[in-house]
């Protein structure tokens, strides 16, 4: 049987010979139904996220696999971790088949490679830790041989599959699937476009809900980001001047004597 992600989309039959404008229009058109896919999705990224809640709570750690697309996206989303939340490099680490090389040259075979999964995995995972599986195919070796070995030989608390195609192997093989049903792309089999949307939102999703149940933000603030640059300490001066309700000397003032912590500058300390 066909997998939705390698369809043909009707919409795009004879795309080569639309103006350039009506293909902007197709796609965008096309990108609009994603977010209605993930909403009919949130039950399942509910249960995912009770999982890594209680497990970063404990001092474990949340793990993303994926190869291709859906290993740059889990490195993506991983490496947003510190600078927004404040939380240390190892908490949610992203590993991707081929390695960091991968991240900017193409390594198609590397998916195939389901005794790398488990071998990468392996380095990784300790027990206690969340194991997030991503394969818009929901069939890559490289992901499921690794998340099927996750509980079983490497001691996960729980598996997560985010996957395009129900019913897949991954789909099958986790705790909770997290399933997004696009349908097929504009260009047939390119999962970097709606699937990849897709898997970008739910991460986002995923990572962001347990980062603010974990107390990492208050309320909308980011009040443990890390102020590396000065785009960031001109906001980290705004949310105390906010939050304080100080003069934005004074909430600069504060900042310095905090080491530049935000939620330490508000509170006074």
């Amino acid at each position: 049987m066909e997998r939705p992600t390698e369809s043909r989309n009707p919409r795009a039959k004879n795309l080569s010979a639309l103006p350039t404008r009506e293909i902007l229009e197709l796609l965008n058109d096309e990108d609009a139904t994603v977010p209605a896919a993930v909403r009919g999705a949130i039950p399942a990224i509910e249960r995912a996220v009770d999982l890594v809640v209680p497990a970063l709570r404990g001092g474990h750690r949340l793990l993303y696999l994926g190869a291709g697309t859906s290993g740059r996206l889990g490195v993506l989303d991983a490496s947003e971790m510190p600078p927004t939340f404040g939380v240390d490099p190892e908490v949610v680490v992203g590993i991707i088949a081929g390695g960091d090389h991968a991240l900017r040259l193409s390594i198609e075979g590397a998916e195939d490679q389901g005794w790398a999964g488990i071998r990468d995995l392996g380095d990784h995972l300790r027990p206690g830790d969340v194991v997030v599986g991503i394969s818009a195919s929901g069939r890559a070796p490289y992901v499921v041989d690794a998340v099927a070995s996750a509980k079983a030989k490497l001691g996960a608390a729980a598996t997560v599959g985010v996957t395009c195609t129900p019913g897949s192997a991954l789909a099958r093989a986790v705790d909770v699937a997290i399933v997004v049903e696009v349908g097929p792309e504009v260009i047939a089999g390119s999962s970097r476009m709606k699937a990849g949307t897709a898997t970008k939102l739910v991460l986002n999703m995923l990572s962001t809900t347990a980062m603010v149940k974990l107390g990492r933000t208050r309320d909308d603030l980011m009040v443990d980001l890390r102020a590396t640059n000065e785009k960031l300490r001109q906001r980290a001066i705004r949310m105390v001047q906010d939050e304080a309700r100080v003069t934005a000397e004074d909430a600069e003032a504060r900042l310095v004597r905090a080491g530049w912590h935000v939620r330490a500058a508000i509170d006074g300390r």
